[in-house]
């Protein structure tokens, strides 16, 4: 992976194991873990996020529930067949460990490409929302396409973008909960994960 790709997608979380490991998946040899990490934000809420973690990062570290973790990584997407539909699966790929830092609990920077219309709308409250979807690229001829929110003057500036524009944005991963309707008339419950930017830069056009 190039200098750049690392730099155009980068998490910094800082938070309490929320669940055990669980095996993921082994390329090479190498194993990979799921778990989910709780992450407070100021208001005293929390954000459960998804993460994969090679064994060779674990180590000898110990990855019990309630235990305080930092970590550095991506935030990833996968296609997940559900129902024989396609599924945007989201998780925050560790690249290494690092000091819990209660500062900075929940930092990420991307740098990538508008490839769908953004959605501008408002709210009942009248407060302006807009939602964006960036592809980021990454090693082997791969993308990540990463779902963001704006809001108030992020929203009007995110809604002038076109598909194609480069952008690099600021923010926090947050987890939202949702109802699904599915086809059978049943109501499931589920969680959907994007970025809540702070802030916002054009970069160019493509």
């Amino acid at each position: 992976m190039s200098y750049e790709q690392m730099q155009n997608n980068k998490v910094c979380l800082s938070g309490q194991i929320a669940s055990e490991l669980e095996f993921s998946h082994e390329i090479m040899d190498e194993k990979f873990y799921d778990f989910t990490v709780s992450v407070k934000r100021l208001s005293g809420q929390e954000d459960i996020v998804p993460v994969t973690i090679s064994e060779r990062i674990i180590g000898e570290n110990r990855f019990e529930i309630g235990n305080l973790i930092g970590l550095i990584g991506q935030f990833r997407s996968y296609n997940k067949i559900i129902e024989n539909h396609s599924k945007l699966v989201l998780k925050v790929f560790v690249r290494e460990l690092c000091e819990y830092d209660e500062q900075v609990p929940n930092a990420i920077e991307i740098e990538g490409f508008v490839c769908k219309p953004p959605v501008y709308r408002t709210t009942p409250f009248k407060r302006e929302i807009c939602d964006l979807l960036i592809a980021v690229n990454r090693a082997y001829n791969k993308s990540d396409y990463i779902p963001a929110i704006a809001w108030g003057r992020n929203a009007r500036f995110a809604s002038t973008f076109s598909v194609g524009d480069k952008i690099r944005l600021n923010g926090r991963i947050q987890s939202r909960i949702y109802q699904k309707q599915l086809e059978s008339g049943d109501v499931e419950e589920r969680v959907a994960y994007e970025v809540s930017i702070t802030s916002l830069t054009a970069l160019f056009s493509e």
